[in-house]
C-alpha cells in the first residue's frame, strides 16, 4: 500500500496546526514554529513555503536575535478570507465583517422595516458592511446569522421567532440562493453562550449555562464543553418553563403556575417596580438599586428570587458549574444581582452553581456569530488545496 495518502494527511495536519497556532499566538519564526508543532527546522521551512505559495502565510516582520541576521516572522495573510456576521433583532439588523484573522473591518446596521423581506434586509446590511470594509460580497467565505427563535436542526429554518413575523420557512434556502456562500443560522442566545465560553466568564468551564434576561428569556447550555441544542433545536427555551407563581411584593400569597416569561420579562419587571412604589422601568430600577438606591434593594431581592425559581430547576437537572447572567438585565444587575440569585438558588435546591454576570462587552450575539463564521471560513480556506 502506498504511503502517499498517509504522508499527505500528516502534511495537511501539520499545515492546519501551524495556521491555527499563528492565529492564536501571533507571528512566529521558523524555528519557533518547528518547536511548537514538533517539526525540524527544515520541515518547518518547507511547511511555510507551502503555505506561502497558497497565499495563506507571509513574512510580517523580523525578530531580533543575538548573533547573525534577524529571524523572519511569519503570520497568516488577513486577506486570505473574509466572513460576515449578522445579528437580527426586532428593531435592528447589525452586521460585522472580519478578515480571516478575526480582525473586524467594519460594522453596519439597518432598520429591518426598511426592506421588503428578510433576504433583502440581510443582503442590504451585509452589502453596506462589506462596502465599508473595502471588499465585495463575493469575497466572503461564509455568512453567519444570529436570530431569535428555535433553529430546526433538520432544515436550518427558524421557528417560533415571534418578534420576526416575516421570517418564514424557506428563508435559509433563499439566503443561500442569494449569497451563494455557506450560510449558518443559530439562535441568538446560543451565540451569546458561545461568545461567553470563548471570551468571557465561562471560558475553560466544561458545564455551564448562560441565562439571557432581556426583552425575552433564553438559556444557552454548554455540556462537556459543547453547545447543547436539543433534538428539535429548542433546548434552553426557558421562557416556556412552568414555575410556581411568586408571592406579591407585599407578602400576600398568590399561588399559581405561570410560564417563567411572565415572571421576569421586561413587562413583568416594570410591573414589579411599580408594585414596590419605584419610578421608572424595571431596568432603570435595577440600575438604581445597583448604584446604591436603598429603595431599590427589596425590588432587586424579589427579582433575584423570581429568577431563581426558574434557574434552580435548571440547576437540579443539569448541575452546571457556572451560571452566567447576561442580556440587558444580567449585565446591568452585575455582581449585586448575581450574588442574590445564587443565594436564592441555594434556598431552593441542592445544586448551587457559581452565579456571575457576563464579561462580554458590546454585542455578544454578533461576537458569537463571528466566532462560528470564522470557524467555518477557516475550514474552507485552509483546507482548500491550491
Amino acid at each position: 500500500m502506498s504511503s502517499a495518502p498517509k504522508t499527505h494527511l500528516i502534511r495537511d495536519t501539520n499545515d492546519r496546526a501551524a495556521l491555527d497556532l499563528m492565529l492564536s499566538d501571533g507571528p512566529v519564526t521558523k524555528t519557533r514554529l518547528g518547536e511548537l508543532v514538533g517539526l525540524s527546522k527544515v520541515t518547518a521551512g518547507q511547511l511555510l513555503t507551502r503555505l506561502g505559495d497558497r497565499g495563506l502565510v507571509e513574512v510580517v516582520g523580523s525578530q531580533q536575535g543575538g548573533r547573525g541576521p534577524n529571524a523572519a516572522l511569519y503570520g497568516v495573510v488577513p486577506s486570505a478570507g473574509y466572513v460576515a456576521a449578522v445579528h437580527i433583532g426586532p428593531d435592528r439588523i447589525t452586521a460585522s465583517v472580519a478578515d480571516i484573522t478575526g480582525t473586524v473591518l467594519a460594522t453596519g446596521s439597518l432598520d429591518p422595516h426598511e426592506a421588503s423581506d428578510p433576504v433583502a434586509a440581510v443582503r442590504g446590511t451585509v452589502t453596506a458592511a462589506t462596502r465599508s470594509a473595502g471588499i465585495t460580497v463575493s469575497q466572503l467565505s461564509c455568512l453567519s446569522i444570529g436570530t431569535p427563535g428555535m433553529i430546526d436542526p433538520r432544515t436550518g429554518d427558524i421557528r417560533f421567532a415571534n418578534d420576526l413575523p416575516d421570517w418564514r420557512a424557506g428563508v435559509l434556502e433563499e439566503l443561500r440562493g442569494s449569497f451563494r456562500r455557506p450560510i449558518l443560522i443559530e439562535n441568538d442566545v446560543n451565540l451569546a453562550g458561545l461568545a461567553e465560553q470563548s471570551l468571557g466568564a465561562s471560558h475553560g468551564v466544561k458545564d455551564s449555562v448562560l441565562a439571557w434576561i432581556d426583552r425575552g428569556l433564553g438559556l444557552a447550555v454548554i455540556v462537556d464543553g459543547r453547545l447543547h441544542r436539543g433534538v428539535g433545536g429548542g433546548a434552553g427555551e426557558i421562557g416556556y418553563l412552568a414555575v410556581p407563581g411568586t408571592s406579591t411584593p407585599h407578602g400576600t400569597d398568590s399561588p399559581q403556575h405561570a410560564a417563567f416569561q411572565s415572571l421576569v420579562s421586561s413587562e413583568a419587571m416594570d410591573t414589579l417596580a411599580r408594585a414596590f412604589g419605584l419610578r421608572g422601568t424595571g431596568i432603570e430600577c435595577v440600575r438604581a438599586a445597583v448604584d446604591g438606591d436603598p429603595d431599590g434593594e427589596p425590588f432587586l431581592d424579589e427579582l433575584a428570587r423570581r429568577l431563581a425559581l426558574g434557574l434552580a430547576g435548571i440547576c437540579v437537572v443539569l448541575d452546571p458549574e457556572l451560571c452566567v447572567l447576561a442580556g440587558e438585565i444580567g449585565r446591568t444587575g452585575g455582581a449585586a444581582l448575581a450574588s442574590r440569585v445564587q443565594k436564592a438558588i441555594a434556598a431552593l435546591g441542592p445544586n448551587v452553581p457559581d452565579v456571575v454576570p457576563t464579561e462580554i462587552t458590546g454585542d455578544p450575539v454578533l461576537r458569537g456569530a463571528l466566532q462560528i463564521g470564522l470557524d467555518t471560513a477557516r475550514d474552507e480556506v485552509f483546507s482548500h488545496q491550491g
